[in-house]
């Protein structure tokens, strides 16, 4: 087991220390509630500082997440948090309180809730938006095993944003489950909420007047019920929907066959306390519209949320003042690199339009959106319908671009290959995080993209070695090609070389050859050129003259070098960060088989596996992607096939 920083917890007696699960939550008044909820703050906040994590999130659900586990049984009920790093909290209420401080690291707890970690995670979210199908699934279940639990969706920070939800809403109205959505409403992703339901949401949900309004009526419509007839009744509830259809932010809800209910104040215990103890006698489903304050109770995060969404750690637990200094000498981020060549291209080039799907800080696009706001666009957590809105620009003539994790366009390949590579329209996909990213873990590792975007007819795919080619495959795709194009780079940052103010031109389906060698030919797809040329530089030293080709293509493949290499080498390695099915490795082995020639080919790529979360080290070492053990393979590979 690796070893982990100590993270100093009070050994004070307070009312959090006597809260070993849920069940200790059941007999507290609301000021001991509070008391709790007060304490897990400053609790999040500590560790937070310490070791890092998703911070603004789970600070905006502290009171939430108390009152849902006192009035609540789990796990014999199911609460799903959606999206998961909201769930802090409800770990330190569920028994892992000692152990949050391994939070996100290697054989630690998951930064998400997780199955196999706890029987109080009902349902693992990396993603977004899947709670309420999860929520409606589980609930279906419980109704034919005939065991009656209460299922709850917590849907947060932006995930009603996106589509799965609205379908999973209109399903639930027809299935009648029960199933209580709790509408979580901050009006924050990680950057400010996107679309027109926000909107309507903030503008009535806030508005003095509307809530003035609202109490009037109902008010009086009740005082005026009451002292009439059946048929006058009746005409009075007609005459209350209609103002509840015209005032109430939840109409849209009630017309999915919702029951509406709120707002509330999410950070109010009583009014939630007493709101989820009125949502249990309620068999249907319905949706509780809590608002509340992404990064409640920490100054610094209230006052700049996206900043805050996330943090490193380091900081001061009052001031948010970091306590150790920022390594300003380290190379800027692929990402930043991306986003800068987009605005310098875009400036001289009105058809160029950014697309991101709630992550422009997150990919560098928030730099479009401050220089060149109306060709940007943000299209909340819905990656299928940004890529289809890609598709309509580009059928119009305009070069759109849209930034995404590697992660979330797997949510979207139905609308890649139908949308865009059908019709071989000219969209370029930059692809972030493409290979391992760390502490986030499985459900953020960029392992499948090669693999995937490999199987798509027309569709260019390729990966830069460094920050130079980076900006020169983007020059590529945007004025060298006329169809779908995908450039995949990972986190972190750069290699730190002296970039050119130029764009050249590269010649598509082609590499290039960065070291001469014999015998040995190491084939390497992206910035695993970088880790070749290490590994090469052991080789070297023990007489094993490694050649390295930086492929900068997976499709079309430079199957005229591949050729070239076979004839001059007795073995073939190809690096790639990607899983080991269906990627450089096996297009490499497809054309040589096709060409009927006998080469050895070794992959080194990631497993038929989810990897875990961790520090990227922990990781390399786990999977054997760190120098010393890929050189080893290498090396073993090599002499075996000499004897």
């Amino acid at each position: 087991m690796p070893n982990f920083l100590p993270v100093a917890i009070s050994p004070q007696m307070s009312s959090l220390s006597a809260i070993h699960s849920p069940d200790d939550l059941k007999q507290l008044t609301i000021a001991e509630l509070q008391g709790v909820a007060d304490e897990c703050r400053t609790e999040v906040i500590n560790l937070v500082s310490l070791n890092g994590g998703h911070f603004a999130s789970s600070l905006g659900v502290v009171e939430l997440t108390v009152a849902l586990h006192h009035v609540y049984s789990s796990p014999h009920d199911k609460i799903l948090w959606d999206v998961g790093h909201q769930a802090y909290v409800h770990k330190i209420l569920t028994g892992r309180r000692e152990l949050m401080p391994t939070n996100r690291k290697f054989g630690g707890l998951a930064g998400f809730p997780k199955r196999a970690e706890s029987t109080h995670d009902a349902f693992g979210a990396g993603h977004a938006s899947t709670s309420i199908s999860a929520a409606a699934g589980i609930a279906v279940a419980s109704e034919l095993a005939g065991d009656k639990k209460k299922v709850i969706a917590v849907i947060g920070d932006g995930s009603m944003t996106g589509g799965m939800a609205f379908e999973a809403m209109n399903h639930l109205g027809d299935l009648k489950s029960d199933v209580l959505v709790i509408l979580n409403d901050n009006q924050m992703a990680i950057s400010s909420n996107t679309g027109a339901l926000r909107h309507h949401l903030v503008n009535l949900s806030l508005s003095k007047n509307y809530n003035r309004a609202r109490k009037l009526l109902w008010k009086s419509l009740s005082l005026l019920n009451n002292g009439l007839g059946k048929k006058a009744k009746n005409a009075v509830r007609k005459l209350e929907e209609g103002v509840k259809a015209a005032l109430t932010p939840g109409a849209f809800f009630e017309a999915l066959g919702l029951r509406y209910f709120g707002p509330i104040d999410g950070h109010n215990m009583e009014q939630l306390v007493k709101a989820l103890k009125e949502m249990q006698e309620l068999p249907h489903p319905k949706l509780l519209h809590v608002i509340t304050t992404k990064g409640k109770g920490f100054k610094p995060a209230e006052e700049n949320q996206c900043k805050w969404h996330a943090h490193n750690g380091g900081f001061d637990t009052t001031t948010g003042k970091l306590l150790k200094c920022v390594d300003s000498s380290l190379p800027p981020k692929y990402q930043e690199i991306f986003g800068e060549a987009l605005v310098e291209l875009a400036l001289k080039d009105k058809s160029i339009v950014a697309i991101t799907a709630a992550m422009p800080s997150g990919t560098s696009l928030d730099l479009f959106q401050n220089t060149l706001p109306n060709r940007f666009f943000d299209v909340g957590i819905a990656e299928p319908h940004a890529v289809t809105f890609a598709a309509g620009l580009a059928s119009e003539g305009f070069k759109p671009v849209f930034a995404v994790y590697s992660t979330f366009l797997q949510r979207a390949f139905d609308q890649l290959i139908h949308d865009v590579a059908l019709q071989n329209l000219h969209v370029v996909f930059a692809i972030d995080r493409a290979g391992l990213v760390g502490e986030d873990g499985p459900t953020h590792h960029g392992a499948f993209d090669l693999s995937w975007l490999h199987a798509v007819p027309g569709l260019v795919v390729m990966a830069p070695a460094d920050e130079q080619e980076l900006r020169d495959m983007l020059s590529t795709a945007l004025y060298e090609l006329n169809c779908p194009v995908a450039i995949r780079y990972p986190r972190g940052n750069g290699t730190g070389m002296t970039l050119r103010k130029n764009f050249t031109s590269l010649p598509i389906g082609k590499g290039v050859v960065v070291k001469e060698g014999s015998g040995l030919a190491l084939l390497c797809m992206g910035t695993m050129t970088q880790k070749a040329l290490e590994v090469a530089a052991i080789l070297d030293q023990e007489g094993i003259q490694a050649t390295i080709a930086n492929m900068r293509f997976l499709k079309p493949l430079d199957t005229a070098m591949v050729e070239e290499l076979a004839s001059q080498a007795t073995h073939f390695v190809v690096l790639e960060e990607n899983s080991k099915i269906g990627g450089v490795g096996s297009a490499v082995i497809d054309h040589l088989n096709a060409k009927g020639i006998s080469r050895p080919v070794l992959k080194i790529a990631l497993p038929d596996a989810f990897v875990t979360h961790g520090h990227i080290d922990d990781l390399y070492r786990e999977i054997g992607f760190d120098t010393p053990t890929m050189t080893e393979k290498i090396r073993r590979f090599y002499k075996e096939g000499q004897r």
